[in-house]
């Protein structure tokens, strides 16, 4: 946890982060204009935090889109805060949420891109069967996800309790294995609407001798359905972190993560 504290000890690398809590998402450039920044300092302050794991970055074609990571604040919460009295802390932060809400002003906020990074002691190649084995994500997930993973198929998100019904379809964007999958995900009722889809892309990348997962869920309908895979995404790669590193999933039941939740 060292280099957390580290990056978390300068107030200039605190101001970026809170400027990524309320936009995330953000280009070098954008950082800089909201923060009267020289890139060069942005950039040091940016590369330590990405050390930290506090920042994830994410290629869009030359640009690098910033998103805040809030995994290592998490491990220092369960670490410190969980185990004492966190229904007090609770209260008290659903006072002032309540607060801050009835200072906000009714202008519509977009919904942003959720990005979540996970480290799995495996390799790209397990990872990737992971995540495209019906018999692996029926275990981890919940659901069986069926297809035959080629650009273009149609995919199914398959409940396993013997009833066969579908909650999530969608098609194959890209495959690359082991390195990159992105999908369409959206809820069977949506086909045919003119609704668009929101898009799933799954990163698998070496980190040393383990495996840096990047999830990023973009094109969301609504802050709903922010919320609501919010809750899901963490607890989905949370099972299949534990999967792969111990052959089983977490003592809990897997979360259901569709778009019923938006």
């Amino acid at each position: 946890m060292d280099p957390v504290f580290k990056a978390l000890a300068d107030p200039t690398r605190r101001l970026l982060l809170d400027r990524l809590r309320e936009h995330n998402g953000q280009t070098l450039r954008e950082l800089c204009e909201r923060l009267d920044m020289a890139r060069q300092s942005a950039t040091q302050h940016l590369d330590l935090l990405e050390r930290a794991g506090l920042v994830t970055v994410v290629r869009r074609g030359r640009e690098r889109l910033h998103y805040l990571n809030p995994m290592p604040l998490h491990e220092i919460e369960e670490r410190w805060i969980s185990g004492f009295d966190r229904p007090r802390l609770r209260a008290i932060s659903a006072i002032k949420n309540q607060a801050e809400e009835y200072a906000m002003t009714d202008a519509p906020a977009s919904v942003p891109t959720y990005v979540y990074v996970t480290y799995i002691r495996a390799n790209p190649e397990q990872v990737w069967h992971a995540l495209t084995d019906a018999d692996l994500t029926a275990r981890f997930w919940g659901h069986a996800n069926v297809s035959d993973w080629q650009p273009g198929s149609s995919w199914e998100h398959r409940r396993v309790d013997g009833s066969d019904a579908v909650d999530v379809v969608g098609r194959v964007i890209a495959a690359e294995p082991p390195t990159r999958l992105a999908i369409t995900f959206e809820d069977p009722a949506d086909l045919g609407s003119p609704k668009e889809p929101s898009v799933v892309t799954f990163l698998v990348e070496p980190h040393h001798d383990i495996v840096r997962l990047t999830v990023t869920h973009e094109s969301l309908a609504d802050m709903d359905m922010f919320h609501g895979i919010s809750h899901g995404w963490p607890a989905v790669l949370a099972n299949l972190k534990s999967l792969l590193e111990t052959g089983d999933i977490l003592p809990q039941a897997p979360w259901e993560m569709s778009p019923a939740h938006s």
